[in-house]
């Protein structure tokens, strides 16, 4: 599974997951959405949910945009490729710690890769942080659980049930 981020660079990049991942060379680093490959895009704007059947379509390439959430509109998403939103998952980082959908890129990408089927590849983007695996236990039964879903309704069918017990 090939990591792709969009890189906008407005947050401190001290703190920035992607920037970290790309150091360690598990993600590519692109500054415009032209120099950006055609992949999986994961957008929290996007009308279906990301399900196992968009890797039986073929594609091995995730793409996600790093920016600030206050500034994550659905322009920002204008990237090609398929989109899709994370179904429900809570954020581990110290940041957003326990807060759904609150993700970093970094997050965002094991979700992905957890939901995709590449457990391993999730587990080495999130090795590079200290709460990394803390990411993997909290969501370890939904991401199980969407993993083994056949189609973006199963999914949404299953993120309803987390919705309904965090209501």
């Amino acid at each position: 599974m090939e990591c792709h981020v969009r890189y906008e660079g407005d947050d401190d990049p001290e703190k920035c997951t992607a920037r970290k991942l790309a150091r360690f060379d598990l993600v590519a680093l692109h500054r415009s959405a032209r120099e950006t490959p055609s992949g999986i895009v994961l957008d929290p704007h996007a009308e279906q949910a990301l399900s196992p059947a968009d890797r039986r379509d073929g594609d091995n390439r995730l793409v996600a945009l790093d920016c600030s959430w206050e500034t994550a509109d659905a322009e920002r998403f204008s990237l090609r490729g398929p989109h899709r939103a994370l179904p429900f998952l809570v954020a581990a980082n110290p940041v957003n710690y326990g807060t759904p959908f609150q993700l970093t890129t970094a997050e965002a990408l094991a979700g992905a890769c957890c939901v995709l089927g590449e457990r391993d590849v999730a587990e080495a983007l999130l090795s590079k942080f200290r709460w990394g695996h803390t990411f993997l236990e909290l969501n370890d039964e939904p991401l199980r659980r969407y993993a083994a879903c056949a189609d973006s309704a199963e999914v949404v069918a299953v993120q309803s049930e987390y919705l309904a017990e965090a209501d």
